[in-house]
């Protein structure tokens, strides 16, 4: 038998290992990482948008074909005024370097959640990157002004819209923001807290979650190794046995 040293033992066990084909993750902590080192939060936000770019980039190095990160909720708005400011500012930059780097990489962009709250500007940002990246291999979706019940809603009235007066789960499915990607098999929480927020309600409904203390901005390659670790070692039954 040939001899397989540990390196290439190593691999072809990473290799061999199911990958979630979605991923989605609730970028939590960004406030209180910068709370602990004395900083205003939206300093945490400037460091949590570099770690978003590092762990799209990590999955995509993975294999996973799909991210949908939770970028800015329909509950943000709530936040102190100088933090949401800092957030859009901080959207504004990073449709600008997103835009000059699409040619760097092979990733789609979709933004997902109601665009009618923000500018003209930034709409057309938006606009231009989707058109820009739509033969890209890998998906991201950034869910901006985004709820889980406001996109269920949204679809039901898509459909109402139609003139239907029946309505399938396929219809739904056709008609939420994700459409035509594989519904997420695992949601990442960082920062602590066990629950969902509203994020992808309709097609988490058999997702695999995850959630780890770590504060989003300190969230690294190794972390989603230890995500992609459990996820692996979960027999999914989907209401069987």
């Amino acid at each position: 038998m040939p001899t397989v040293n540990m390196s290439e033992r190593d691999k072809t066990q990473e290799e061999a290992k199911v990958l979630p084909e979605h991923v989605g993750f609730i970028m939590d902590g960004n406030g209180r990482w910068a709370k602990r080192r004395g900083m205003p939060r939206e300093y945490g936000h400037k460091f949590g948008a570099q770690t978003f770019e590092d762990v799209m980039d990590y999955c995509c190095h993975k294999g996973i074909r799909a991210m949908t990160f939770y970028v800015f909720s329909t509950e943000n708005w709530k936040r102190p005024k100088k933090e949401v400011d800092a957030i859009l500012h901080l959207l504004d930059s990073y449709l600008d370097t997103c835009r000059k780097r699409l040619a760097q990489n092979d990733v789609r962009f979709v933004f997902i959640g109601d665009r009618s709250v923000f500018s003209d500007k930034l709409r057309d940002k938006m606009d231009a990157i989707e058109a820009e990246s739509a033969h890209k291999g890998y998906t991201v979706y950034l869910a901006l002004n985004y709820g889980g019940r406001s996109e269920i809603v949204h679809a039901v009235n898509a459909l109402l819209e139609q003139g239907r007066t029946h309505v399938t789960e396929e219809d739904i499915n056709a008609c939420v923001y994700t459409a035509g990607s594989p519904e997420p098999d695992l949601i990442v929480r960082t920062g602590g807290d066990l629950r969902i927020s509203n994020f992808l309600l309709w097609q988490s409904a058999y997702a695999e979650l995850y959630f780890t203390d770590v504060l989003w901005p300190d969230f690294k390659g190794k972390d989603v190794d230890a995500a992609l670790d459990s996820f692996a070692q979960r027999k999914r039954r989907f209401g069987g046995v």
